[in-house]
C-alpha cells in the first residue's frame, strides 16, 4: 500500500487482579498503525491490493454491516491507492448515515445496500456474476477482507512483529478467523493463541480456523483456542456490563476499546484470570485491532451508537 506500515507500542496493563495471579498483561497497540486503515485490516487488506494493482483492476468490491470495519478500511484503501470502491451493504440504507458508512461514501465508496437473505449468496458465483454485470470489472475482497492473501499479511505480521516480543499467550478477537489463522502460522507452534469469537454460536469458527490453516500452511497446529462464550449476544451486539468495562478501561487506563471486537476480548481476559485459568508468571499479548473509527472516547458517544 502507498503509505508506510507505522510501528506501534506495546503497553503494560497494570490491575491487583494481575498482581495477585502472578502474571504480567501487554496490549500491543495496532490500531495506531495506520490513521484510517487501522489494526489488523492494514494487514489483511496489504497483499490484496498489491494483487489487485499488479492485475490492472480499477474498483475495489466488498461486503460488509453498516458498522464494518472492513467496509471502512477498504474504503480509505482504495481511495489511498487510487482504486474506486463498491461496498455491497447488508440491510436497507438509513439516514443519517451512520459514522462508518458516512466515512466510506466520503472516500468515494458506492453504497449498494441489499437485503440480509439476498446478503446470504454473498459467496454464491451466480450472485457474484450478476455483481459483474452491474458493475463491471472488479476486483472482489471478501466479507472481513479474509482470503489467502489476508493470511499471508497476517504471516506476515506474526513473523516479522509478533515473534519478536516476550510473552506467552497471544489474545485477540475472532470475527471470520482470517487474523487468527495468519498468526497462527506465523507463530508455527512458537508461542499460544487464544481467540475470542464475537459471534453468537461461533464454535463452527473452529473448524473454519483449522482448515484455513491447514490449507495455507499444510500443518494442523495445536498451540491456539477459541473462546465462544464471551460474544455478549453475538456480533456488534453489547451488555451494560460490557459498556460500563469500557468506560472503566478508558477511564482507568485511557485504552479505548471498540464495542464489536477488542472490548470483547479484553473482557474475556479478565474474566479468564479470575478463573485462575493463566499458570503463575505467564505473559499475555492483547492484540488491539483497531476498530475505533467514529467512536468518540466517551463511553456516553458509544452506548448511543449502540442503540
Amino acid at each position: 500500500m502507498s503509505h508506510c506500515y507505522r510501528r506501534t507500542p506495546v503497553f503494560e496493563i497494570n490491575e491487583e487482579l494481575f498482581d495477585n495471579a502472578g502474571i504480567r498483561v501487554l496490549i500491543k497497540r495496532e490500531d495506531q498503525n495506520h490513521p484510517e486503515i487501522a489494526g489488523n485490516k492494514w494487514w489483511k487488506l496489504k497483499y490484496n491490493i498489491e494483487d489487485a494493482l499488479l492485475h490492472n483492476y480499477d474498483t475495489l468490491l466488498t461486503f460488509g454491516g453498516a458498522y464494518s470495519n472492513h467496509i471502512y478500511a477498504t474504503a480509505a484503501a482504495a481511495c489511498e491507492n487510487g482504486f474506486r470502491s463498491i461496498g455491497i451493504i447488508r440491510g436497507e440504507e438509513t439516514f443519517p448515515l451512520n459514522d462508518t458508512l458516512s466515512f466510506a461514501k466520503a472516500k468515494g465508496m458506492q453504497l449498494y445496500y441489499i437485503s440480509r437473505e439476498e446478503y446470504k449468496q454473498k459467496n454464491d458465483p451466480a450472485f457474484i456474476e450478476k455483481l459483474g454485470k452491474q458493475f463491471g470489472r472488479f476486483y472482489m475482497i471478501p466479507e472481513g477482507g479474509t482470503n489467502e492473501l489476508a493470511v499471508k499479511g497476517c504471516e506476515e505480521f506474526a513473523e516479522k512483529i509478533l515473534s519478536q516480543i516476550e510473552y506467552d499467550y497471544l489474545c485477540l478477537p475472532v470475527g471470520t478467523g482470517g487474523t487468527i489463522s495468519g498468526i497462527i502460522c506465523g507463530l508455527a507452534d512458537n508461542k499460544k493463541v487464544i481467540g475470542v469469537s464475537v459471534l453468537k454460536d461461533g464454535e463452527f469458527l473452529k473448524n473454519v480456523i483449522s482448515q484455513r490453516v491447514k490449507n495455507y500452511s499444510g500443518n494442523f497446529y495445536e498451540n491456539w483456542s477459541l473462546l465462544t462464550s464471551y460474544h455478549h449476544g453475538g456480533y456488534a451486539k453489547v451488555t451494560k456490563e460490557l459498556m460500563a468495562f469500557i468506560e472503566e478501561m478508558h477511564l482507568k487506563h485511557k485504552l479505548p476499546l471498540d464495542r464489536v471486537y477488542t472490548a470483547k476480548m479484553v473482557w474475556a481476559m479478565y474474566e479468564e484470570i479470575k478463573k485462575g485459568i493463566f499458570e503463575r508468571g505467564s505473559t499475555l499479548l492483547l492484540f488491539h485491532t483497531g476498530g475505533l473509527q467514529g467512536s468518540s472516547s466517551s463511553p456516553n458517544h458509544l452506548e448511543k451508537k449502540s442503540s
